[in-house]
């Protein structure tokens, strides 16, 4: 009975050895064939580290600019948030304006109420005078 565990039945195994194969085959290419090979790994590893300066420069960049940038959507967003608060504010003042000629002459408890941020949600039927 075969193993199942058995190397041999595998594929990557059967790859490898088919690798060596072809690698004892090859005749050695003479003395430069070292010398190129050990400048392709040379190469190879002086390109991986300049990719990794340019990395670690670029990520050092963009650490930098982090506080340019948010500074600048927080001033873009203020900029929004006042110009939206001027829309608003404008009707509100309208609003404001015509409650306190309507209360003229009444409680100045309710103006204050008004002017320091405290509202009432009134009812129409309440305004015409309705019960």
């Amino acid at each position: 009975m075969t193993d199942p565990n058995d190397p041999r039945r595998n594929a990557a195994w059967h790859a490898a050895q088919q690798w060596r194969a072809r690698a004892r085959q090859t005749p050695p290419r003479g003395p430069l064939g070292g010398l190129k090979l050990v400048l392709t790994w040379l190469l190879f590893g002086i390109l991986l580290i300049i990719g990794t300066v340019l990395g670690l420069f670029f990520l050092l960049i963009g650490w930098a600019m982090l506080p340019i940038v948010r500074y600048r959507m927080k001033k873009r967003l203020e900029n929004i948030r006042a110009e939206q608060a001027n829309d608003v504010g404008s009707s509100y003042h309208y609003r404001e304006t015509r409650y306190r000629r309507t209360q003229a002459g009444g409680d100045t408890y309710r103006e204050q109420q008004v002017l320091e941020g405290d509202y009432e949600i009134k009812d129409e039927d309440s305004e015409k005078g309705k019960p």
